[in-house]
């Protein structure tokens, strides 16, 4: 027979089944986090010094910007990693559902994000706050540090082994690679005439380096309708 619960015991309940969860979650999250910037750190050094081999013009340098977010420039472009502070859980329409892991046990889709952005690095080094930047890539990792990726290209079809992958530095690296590659062959696309035919007197005014004319690698066009094709 059940028994019916008091308010109090139903606060207990979810407490201990959904936020101690979310909990478990979020400490997973934040080791993530630490791993991406050892990683990234690595990285950046192993490129910095073979590409100076060759070429001492490029760029390649690693920048911690906060707790929660860290920077990889490689030549041209800035990736951003961003975590988010909280845990989702997806909607019933995602296909994450389709899969038994998540079926059999709900608590497995719950997760946090690691989000990896892709923007012009000369829009941070010339304060050009109207450029775009492209979301790219999510790391998703639930309380088992089970992790799939939804991205561009093959970051969206490499890591989508839910059930079976657990992040770990190796993964971590060969997605941040992934990322790198993808950013390295996204083409900077001229801004369509009619986006910029027009100007104001302040933003001429402003000097060269600081001048408001908007700039992105797909400025005019929509990011999603992109084939994921290398151009």
């Amino acid at each position: 027979m059940d028994v019916k619960l008091t308010p109090e015991e139903i606060i207990l309940k979810l407490l201990k089944e959904k936020t101690s969860l979310q909990l478990d979650v979020r400490k997973n999250m934040a080791d993530t986090l630490i791993m991406t910037k050892e990683t990234l750190l690595e990285i950046s050094k192993s490129l910095a010094q073979k590409t100076a081999s060759f070429d001492k013009r490029i760029n390649i340098s690693y920048k911690e910007k906060s707790e929660f977010e860290a920077t990889l420039t490689v030549a041209e472009d800035l990736l951003v990693f961003y975590l988010q502070t909280n845990v989702f859980i997806f909607d019933q329409s995602h296909p994450v559902w389709q899969s038994s892991y998540v079926k059999n046990n709900e608590a497995n889709a719950y997760c946090g994000i690691l989000s990896i952005y892709n923007f012009l690095s000369d829009s941070f080094t010339y304060n050009r706050t109207n450029d775009s930047g492209y979301l790219i890539a999510r790391i998703f990792v639930n309380h088992e540090m089970h992790y799939f990726v939804e991205g561009k290209r093959q970051l969206g079809f490499l890591y989508n082994d839910f059930a079976q992958s657990v992040l770990d530095k190796k993964a971590l690296t060969e997605i941040i690679n992934s990322a790198i590659i993808y950013t390295l062959a996204f083409n900077l696309f001229v801004p369509p005439f009619d986006n910029i035919k027009e100007v104001s007197v302040s933003a001429m005014e402003e000097e060269t380096n600081r001048m408001q004319l908007q700039t992105g690698k797909r400025l005019g066009f929509r990011f999603s309708a992109d084939s994921d094709s290398v151009k």
